[in-house]
């Protein structure tokens, strides 16, 4: 047979269970929004990081923003994060940064008129290279051969070979 709790202690008895449950429940749920929080804040960063690498430094200019500790570098990073935290894509961000600085700033700047010495020049020295320097090899290749010898010439150099006549 099932015991009767008095109607008085009823609630007191399950106040004093509810209490512990009740704020372990809060810690959970607490424990649980930090953690949903802080996972937005670490793809943010990965975003922020991903952008920083495609993007160069106006001081350093041979280093990422995401390399860089120049403080204009800094200050960057920060604009990137607040306007991605704003709800801005990678595009739209970087597209602000180009509107602002010009094509300089990208590490992979597009292929358009603007940019076209940019793209050809590595291709063009090279070539100026190569052909400087097989300009110079047939220069001294012209330079070590032997100037034509007239007839009289060849002649005492072949009497020099066959011994028929000392060098003075």
């Amino acid at each position: 047979m099932a015991r009767r709790l008095h109607p008085d202690t009823a609630p007191a008895r399950l106040r004093r269970g509810t209490l512990p449950a009740a704020c372990i429940l809060a810690c959970l749920l607490a424990a649980s929004a930090a953690g949903a929080s802080a996972q937005p804040e670490a793809q943010l960063e990965a975003r922020v990081a991903a952008l920083s690498a495609e993007l160069r430094c106006l001081v350093c200019q041979n280093q990422t923003l995401a390399d860089s500790q120049a403080e204009l570098a800094v200050d960057l990073r920060r604009q990137i994060r607040e306007q991605m935290r704003a709800g801005r894509s990678e595009a739209q961000v970087a597209d602000f940064m180009v509107q602002r600085y010009g094509d300089f700033i990208l590490y992979r700047p597009p292929f358009k008129a603007s940019t076209l010495l940019l793209w050809l020049a590595p291709g063009l020295l090279l070539l100026g290279g190569a052909l400087a320097l097989f300009l110079r090899l047939r220069s001294q290749d012209r330079g070590k051969r032997s100037p034509a010898l007239s007839p009289a010439e060849r002649a005492r150099a072949a009497s020099l070979l066959a011994g028929r006549e000392e060098l003075p």
